[in-house]
């Protein structure tokens, strides 16, 4: 499906974006495409974590910490390395790492899901952990491994011919009637090069009940990835497929994210 179908059936109100970059050495020139349709940028939710571990402090709980931070998107663990570096300081050195600057909202600095992004700025981020853990940043490459694990995908996974590393967000705030549904991917091609993909979702979320259901299987724990999935996991899948068609080119199948070359 193409973005000019895929735009069709957005619904009113919602957002939903896509964007892809291939950079990196050898091969053909560097390419990028973005799909945008409703908001500019979204609350991150949980996307960032990968990100997050990589400019936290690196001391002796570093991977006691990052690991289920990215593997299983632990909140718990991911408030340790956010609060323990400083967010300013880890959104600050990914500014200085990746070129991508971003800032936490005034009205709620210490929460790391609070932080607004676009989907072209999330694959430019990636890109950069992507070449520095596959071109000698031994803790990068270990947060690609661990992506390659990461267990919630919304299917997203399905969409690649082989393994993918991959990192999903989502949301649904008390102050929002929308659910947030995100997923980003990295994978390298045979020669050298880096994909990464991302696409993000706003949608439609309105019926009080539900809202209700929802915010109490959040406040006692409960996956709400079903309703996620329910929600928006089509769509997801779909602006995945379709970043990756124009961005043109295959993946050789069983390529991993973190093979050497």
């Amino acid at each position: 499906m193409s973005f000019d179908e895929l735009a069709r059936d957005i619904p009113p109100g919602a957002t939903a974006q896509a964007a892809g970059l291939v950079v990196g050495y050898g091969g053909g020139a560097a390419r990028a495409v973005a799909f945008r349709a409703g908001g500019v940028r979204l609350r991150c939710a949980s996307l960032l974590k990968p990100l997050y571990a990589w400019a936290a402090d690196r001391n002796d709980t570093w991977q006691h910490d990052a690991e289920p931070a990215v593997v299983e998107s632990s909140n718990t663990t991911t408030l340790r390395l956010w609060l323990g570096t400083g967010p300013r300081v880890i959104l600050s050195r990914l500014a200085e790492r990746t070129g991508v600057a971003w800032a936490p909202p005034p009205t709620d600095p210490a929460w790391f899901g609070s932080v607004e992004v676009s989907a072209e700025e999330v694959t430019r981020a990636y890109s950069a952990l992507a070449l520095a853990g596959f071109f000698g940043d031994r803790d990068a490459l270990t947060i690609l491994q661990w992506m390659v694990r990461a267990g919630q995908d919304f299917g997203v996974r399905t969409v690649f011919p082989g393994k993918v590393a991959v990192k999903c967000g989502w949301f649904g705030g008390a102050d929002e009637a929308c659910l947030r549904t995100h997923a980003v991917t990295v994978d390298r091609h045979p020669d050298g090069r880096v994909r990464v993909i991302c696409a993000m979702t706003a949608l439609p979320y309105p019926d009080e009940e539900q809202r209700a259901r929802y915010r109490a299987a959040v406040a006692a724990d409960e996956s709400v990835e079903a309703e996620h999935e329910r929600v928006a996991g089509a769509l997801l899948r779909s602006l995945a497929a379709a970043t990756l068609a124009e961005l043109g080119g295959a993946r050789e199948p069983g390529q991993a994210p973190g093979a050497p070359g």
